[in-house]
């Protein structure tokens, strides 16, 4: 007899990652699997969300507590109306030597969430793992988005879902915006002659959801503060359109007069406006490191 070993070759790395998108709105991405064996491969695909034992594995402390390297969970947040937030076709089938199967991956969120993830296992034969692809994922209710930084939250989000603001409590209160915050961290190495640099990313969603004409806008407001402590911004306020990312870069050179002992902290405001005006609190931190 003679043994063959089956391989097979995929279009994608260990992540797939669908982006942001519009929260109950459905996108889709193509996974390609070739079969480079001179055998034809049995498939079956498993999510690990589905898997059998899945809530046992949820009694454990999570990941962000008992782990400074893994922050998220492998199957993070998951959709209020109890359907996967992920789900790939064909489930199982039959690839022959030399042809390729494509898989579709659908992202389905049903509300606003930056921690959707979710494993992706290919098996052959029912028991060999041929690939293993973590799928993530973001929704938004709104047009624009911010990310970038030292994360401030916490990863895992309640399933309970919370109620508005009374309309009484609401007249009493008076509308009031909410300010998040980021954190931007410089680490400026002594000696060099390149600046600490860091960047805060600012995206518009492609939605069918609206109007197309509605552009998004921003601005990063930066006092006298910022300068005296040595910062510089780069493409501070700008516009997109839909499906377009734009950077606001951050340099840091340390002021001659700069306590080593007291790092400076100091804070900008960026305003996004889209559907809604969003404000978030900038706070840029920096310190000199030595050289490694």
């Amino acid at each position: 007899g003679r043994g063959v070993v089956p391989s097979t070759e995929c279009s994608v790395g260990e992540v797939l990652d669908m982006g942001y998108v519009m929260a109950r709105d459905t996108v889709t991405a193509t996974v390609q699997i070739k079969n480079t064996s001179s055998l034809t491969l049995l498939f079956s695909v498993q999510l690990e969300s589905l898997s059998p034992t899945r809530d046992t594995d949820r009694q454990k402390i999570p990941s962000f507590l008992t782990s400074s390297l893994q922050r998220t969970e492998i199957v993070g947040t998951q959709n209020y109306n109890g359907f996967s937030v992920f789900r790939v076709s064909p489930t199982e089938g039959k690839i022959e030597a030399g042809m390729s199967q494509d898989f579709v991956v659908t992202f389905s969120p049903d509300h606003e969430s930056v921690y959707y993830s979710d494993r992706l296992k290919v098996l052959l034969f029912g028991k060999q793992t041929a690939h293993e692809i973590q799928l993530k994922g973001a929704a938004r209710d709104h047009i624009m988005f911010v990310e970038g930084g030292v994360p401030l939250d916490v990863p895992v989000e309640s399933l309970a879902v919370t109620s508005p603001v009374a309309p009484q409590e609401a007249l009493v209160k008076g509308p009031q915006e909410v300010v998040k915050s980021l954190l931007l961290l410089l680490e400026f190495v002594e000696g060099s002659a390149e600046p600490a640099r860091a960047e805060i990313t600012v995206g518009a969603i492609q939605s069918p959801q609206m109007a197309a004409k509605k552009a998004v806008e921003f601005r990063m407001d930066s006092g006298p503060e910022l300068r005296r402590a040595g910062f510089e911004l780069d493409g501070a306020k700008g516009a997109l359109e839909r499906g377009q990312l734009k950077r606001i870069g951050v340099s840091w050179v340390p002021p001659a007069d700069l306590q080593t002992s007291d790092p400076p902290l100091v804070s900008a405001l960026l305003t996004v406006k889209g559907d809604i005006t969003e404000s978030y609190r900038v706070l840029l931190m920096a310190r000199v490191v030595s050289a490694a």
